[in-house]
């Protein structure tokens, strides 16, 4: 099927823009390359700050209502590893917050180039831990804390999980990707190809990405920055992938939904036909019933885990 009638508009003017790798970087992070709906309101937001070993680290907590020992879901926006903030992503974080209904920790983790993999892969787990530590005290449930994010938040979201697992740690709840990065360097094959041009998203403008994330190391092969080529993926939380049909990313969460399911893991796979990169926050129908679906299923996991304490 073709792109999404509500979705050609803003595709036609985001394919207007320039390949990222000839903006200056301070241009590209202050340019909103994706339209958004308007924001929500929420019950209460609470910026604070969160110290780790590394760097200290802004965060925005968002409260859907007010009550105590509500869910918790740690977020990771997107934007290739360099761009994106806690303002970018706010009215999803907003619409997660109230359809999951769930507090959300949205996370502002370190960027790229200035600091390069593993920062934003060490942020991702530093963040999780302090929720995991401070979830009373901001008024969640230490017992329901999932994470997720869209696009390189999703691969850190699936990244913290994986590093959770291996250090024999508490794990989330549930992860929910959203057409998360999953292989950094892919070779050039499959939806790379077919969709790597002329759906915002270019096959060019990752390898940017990449190289912004990685520099001239190797260390793409890593399963911290590339989980699809982890060993092992048994023992990981529930998930949720979702991916976008118009989207060169498409195959990369097609196929860790697969390996998840294949490890054992629970995994729901959602591929949304029509769509493409970075829908799920645009002012369209499609968009709204993607994150519907997600909060709902992010919502009855929560559910399960406090019928389960």
């Amino acid at each position: 099927m073709p792109v999404d009638a509500e979705l050609q508009p803003m595709l036609a003017v985001m394919n207007g823009g320039p390949q990222r790798s000839d903006v200056p970087l301070a241009q590209l992070r202050q340019n909103a390359p994706i339209p958004v709906e308007p924001p929500t309101p929420v019950a209460a937001v609470a910026n604070r700050s969160m110290f780790t070993a590394g760097a200290v680290l802004p965060i925005r907590i968002y409260y859907p209502r007010s009550c105590d020992l509500l869910p918790i879901l740690v977020y990771f926006h997107g934007g290739g590893f360099v761009r994106g903030s806690l303002d970018s992503h706010d009215s999803v974080v907003r619409r997660l917050a109230l359809g999951a209904d769930s507090i959300v920790v949205s996370v502002d983790y370190r960027l790229a180039p200035e600091h390069r993999f593993p920062a934003a892969a060490d942020d991702a787990l530093a963040a999780v831990r302090w929720v995991q530590e401070n979830a009373r005290e901001i008024g969640g449930d230490p017992g329901r804390i999932a994470v997720g994010g869209d696009s390189a938040g999703g691969n850190l979201a699936a990244v913290a999980s994986l590093q959770l697992r291996d250090a024999g740690a508490d794990l989330p709840c549930a992860q929910l990707l959203i057409y998360p990065v999953t292989h950094l360097r892919a070779p050039l094959a499959g939806s790379m190809v077919e969709k790597g041009e002329g759906y915002f998203l270019r096959a060019t403008d990752m390898r940017w990405f990449e190289d912004m994330y990685l520099g001239s190391s190797e260390q793409a092969k890593h399963p911290y920055a590339s989980p699809l080529l982890a060993e092992r993926l048994e023992g990981l939380p529930p998930a949720f992938v979702l991916t976008a049909e118009f989207d060169p990313l498409r195959d990369q969460g097609a196929r860790y939904a697969a390996r998840l399911r294949e490890a054992g893991n629970a995994c729901v796979y959602r591929d949304y036909a029509g769509a493409i990169h970075g829908f799920v926050g645009m002012p369209a129908e499609i968009s709204r019933r993607a994150l519907a679906e997600a909060c709902a299923w992010l919502a009855g996991t929560f559910e399960l885990g406090r019928e389960s304490q």
